[in-house]
């Protein structure tokens, strides 16, 4: 048996499934087509032979391609728009704004800022974003004159930690300010590293706190640290299983793709920002066509809905 399809169906095409069922191109093949109405089968009647070949477009998927070409061409829009200077609106982002208040807490009170940038590696999404908002916390600290101390879990994401901590401080006109020595390599396994990061924050007590990342289950661990220190902190992931923890232990959370839209609302760079707001306008789009799917369905239109079936 390869597949079974409604009555009425009058073309099936037969696909490459792997292993469990194997379709060399250019050979020819035989099927056996029975009809049945749920309970009896008829006589097999025998088609072919039909040759196989492979397609370099699958008109199947068009619907996946006319997708993601309007997604594309709405971001090229709102990338070309911001590079021109037009103003792309960003709803506010209360947990952003607090950090250059948390900066200046900790320059009154004359201790450090902490930011731990997540504990996934540097290939991870939530990685890289960091290291943009990191970039921005790095110029604002140099200009206050605030220590800086970045604790970070994978080997990999050292340098590139050290890079962006050393760039920031360099766009803010204080090179010479940048201590190398406060990007502190830990420990890859994920408990050591926890452990070591508490440590920071009960012998430095660092007046504010930024957990900005991919976080697991040290995220509760790290925030009642900070919490009992009476740091000011803010935190955000796009790991929802962990948000709860932050919510309820940081004055502040980014959350889920807030955690995204960081990047953009801090450097606005056009073609973060511009990526940002096609995003947006591509969602708007997709519940648009939810909820014109379901009005459709209702009154036992189907063709809308089926056009976006994936083949």
């Amino acid at each position: 048996m390869i597949a079974s399809v409604p009555a009425g169906t009058t073309a099936y095409v037969d696909a490459d499934l792997g292993q469990d069922h194997r379709v060399e191109s250019n050979r020819n093949y035989f099927y056996k087509v029975r009809l049945t109405d749920g309970a009896a089968y008829s006589a097999a009647a025998l088609t072919g032979p039909v040759l196989a070949r492979s397609n370099w477009f699958d008109p199947a998927r068009a619907n996946l391609l006319i997708v993601i070409a309007v997604f594309f061409l709405l971001v090229f829009i709102f990338i070309r728009r911001a590079s021109k200077g037009m103003s792309l609106f960003v709803r506010k982002i209360a947990g952003l704004d607090a950090i250059e208040e948390a900066v200046g807490r900790a320059t009154e009170m004359g201790k450090p800022v902490l930011y731990v940038p997540g504990i996934d590696d540097v290939n991870n999404i939530q990685t890289i974003y960091s290291m943009v908002i990191l970039g921005n916390v790095a110029k604002l600290v140099a200009r206050y004159g605030t220590p800086l101390i970045v604790p970070v879990c994978r080997a990999f994401v050292v340098p590139l930690a050290e890079e962006t901590v050393k760039q920031g401080y360099l766009d803010a006109g204080h090179p010479e300010a940048y201590n190398p020595n406060n990007i502190r390599y830990l420990s890859d396994e994920q408990f050591a590293f926890t452990a070591g990061v508490d440590g920071i924050m009960m012998r430095e007590k660092p007046a504010a706190n930024l957990f900005l990342g991919s976080f697991f289950a040290e995220s509760l661990i790290l925030a009642e640290t900070g919490f009992s220190t009476g740091a000011i902190q803010i935190a955000g992931t796009a790991n929802i299983h962990q948000l709860p923890f932050f919510v309820v232990a940081c004055d502040y959370t980014l959350i889920g793709e807030e955690f995204f839209a960081a990047t953009a609302y801090l450097s606005k760079d056009p073609k973060l920002v511009g990526t940002l707001k096609g995003s947006d306008w591509m969602k708007i789009l997709l519940m648009a066509a939810l909820v014109t799917g379901a009005v459709l369905e209702t009154f036992g239109v189907t063709a809308f809905t089926r056009w976006f079936t994936v083949q």
